[in-house]
């Protein structure tokens, strides 16, 4: 089993930044891909980005591309999703997601974000 929490979320207005963090625990080693998703009401859950442990390259989808970055800190367990230039449409639940070997999804409890004036 692995844990995640995020934290971070808020509101914020359009056009400014936010930092949301992940932290992990439980079976790590067990992890070999982490990353964001995010959902709205009424709606699927989507991909913003995600990464396999084994070479931190993040890969986006095209919808946060340029103004979204995602790192993460091994030796912390801890994993960030950087966002700039928020749009109201980026206003979403935010969750953290690791996939363990054999394909099992953990996810976080997730957190609010709202971009509006």
């Amino acid at each position: 089993q692995v844990q995640l929490v995020e934290a971070g979320g808020g509101l914020v207005q359009p056009g400014g930044s936010l930092t949301l963090s992940c932290e992990a625990s439980g079976r790590l080693f067990q992890v070999y891909n982490m990353g964001w998703y995010r959902q709205v009401p009424g709606k699927a859950r989507e991909l913003v980005g995600n990464m396999y442990t084994s070479n931190n390259e993040p890969n986006y989808a095209d919808s946060v591309k340029g103004r979204f970055t995602i790192s993460r800190d091994s030796a912390k367990n801890m994993m960030w999703l950087q966002m700039t230039s928020l749009k109201p449409e980026d206003t979403a639940v935010y969750y953290c997601n690791a996939v363990t070997y054999g394909g099992v999804q953990n996810w976080g409890q997730g957190t609010q974000v709202t971009v509006s004036s």
